[in-house]
């Protein structure tokens, strides 16, 4: 049964804190995916007769406490249990917890502790975050081969993997040290990061932007800063997110039509949070040791800085995609430098650049549409055609869908 799309919002945006506060219960991810995906069934049936409640994170933690706990139970019922085991107890002692309010400050930074857990040092990065993506965070299996531009097949087996790893490595998940902690970084810093682009760039469900995926990356970023305050990339992610979500509102308009940047009402940015994200990049670049994440903040900087789009210093932003690179080579960031390049020496040079890195991105949608603006802008229609068409077969999200058949309707024919 399909939820309804306004429960669906608030499962999305309860599942971080839900399932880190479940996981921190049980000591096992699976019974906490399986109570959660309980509680939201009875909170389909519940709220639609009773309203949403006030706190629904709240409410599905509290269910779904109930409902991992009567798991518990039948499966102790079919083993017999041998009485003096003392499941009985510990389980008496969480239903004991059950009349006292659930606050906020119960779970608020279980989050960034789960993430820090599937985070294992015996697990790849890329099954790090695989693993952290779908039990935290919730993604499809699709949405998750996307941002890794793999086969959906491919990453079902991986995560697949990864989670009976996971079981045999912390089958009681502990708050990993200060030290370990440090060790997992990194991956945390790039779960973060894919965290925020869902959010910023829905694949799942009828919203392009899910405002809440966003704040909730950007809460967690702040958390990690504070464990981590003189860590430059930290700082560069918090500004990268920032300055990006600061143009939210702009980024859509009342039909929920997607505007390009360049078209975007630039007195509906967030002001602060720019003046904040450019605050945290000038200082983490300061430290000397620019990474990934300060790098792209800085790109993200200088659009934020130009008045209008016709202002905006392409050849600075080209040349900070030249550093990243550098930094972090990827046919993706070699795209968008492209594009930067095209701003600045033209649309043929950068489709001419674009021939290096086809084989590559031909399952990557925004390829596909950047090929069809720059074919278009030149007068190529029917290649531009043919650009656009391809993008169309790769799955966009609905507003991106509308943009795209919207650039293919104003070709010629």
């Amino acid at each position: 049964m399909a939820k309804p799309a306004p429960l669906s919002r608030h499962f999305t945006a309860a599942r971080p804190r839900a399932m880190a506060a479940l996981t921190r219960y049980f000591r096992t991810v699976d019974l906490a995916e399986d109570a959660y995906q309980d509680a939201c069934m009875r909170a389909i049936k519940s709220w639609a007769h009773n309203g949403v409640p006030r706190d629904p994170t709240a409410w599905l933690i509290l269910v779904g406490r109930n409902a991992g706990i009567d798991a518990l139970r039948r499966r102790e019922t079919e083993r017999t249990v041998v009485e003096g085991s003392g499941i009985e107890a510990d389980l008496g002692d969480v239903e004991a917890d059950y009349a006292e309010a659930i606050d906020m400050s119960d779970y608020r930074d279980d989050v960034l502790r789960l993430l820090f857990m599937c985070c294992h040092d015996e697990l790849s990065v890329q099954d790090q975050l695989a693993l952290a993506l779908k039990v935290v965070v919730g993604f499809s299996v699709e949405e998750i081969a996307r941002a890794f531009l793999v086969k959906p097949k491919s990453m079902e087996q991986r995560i697949t993997r990864a989670k009976k790893k996971a079981a045999v490595v912390a089958a009681a998940l502990e708050t990993p040290s200060p030290q370990e902690r440090a060790k997992r970084l990194n991956a945390v810093l790039v779960m973060l990061y894919l965290l925020f682009n869902e959010g910023y760039s829905s694949h799942g469900g009828a919203d392009h932007i899910r405002h809440a995926l966003c704040q909730e990356a950007i809460r967690l970023t702040r958390l990690l800063l504070q464990l981590f305050p003189a860590q430059p990339e930290v700082m560069g992610l918090l500004a990268l997110c920032l300055l990006h979500h600061a143009r939210s509102f702009a980024r859509q308009d009342v039909s929920e039509t997607l505007v390009p940047l360049d078209e975007q009402d630039r007195g509906l940015w967030d002001r602060s949070a720019i003046a904040e994200g450019q605050v945290l990049v000038e200082k983490a670049l300061r430290r000397g040791s620019p990474g990934a994440f300060q790098i792209q903040a800085a790109i993200a900087a200088v659009h934020c800085a130009a008045p209008n789009a016709e202002e905006t210093d392409w050849s600075e932003i080209e040349r900070l995609y030249r550093a990243l690179e550098q930094v972090q080579p990827s046919p993706v960031v070699t795209l968008n430098r492209l594009v930067a390049a095209s701003k600045v020496s033209g649309a043929a040079e950068a489709l001419k650049g674009m021939e290096s890195i086809a084989a590559d991105l031909q399952n990557y949608l925004y390829f596909h549409s950047t090929r069809g603006a720059l074919c278009a802008k030149l007068g190529e229609e029917a290649a531009a055609r043919e650009a656009y068409e391809k993008a169309l077969m790769l799955g966009p999200s609905d507003a991106e869908r509308a943009y795209i058949r919207r650039r293919l309707s104003s070709l010629k024919k």
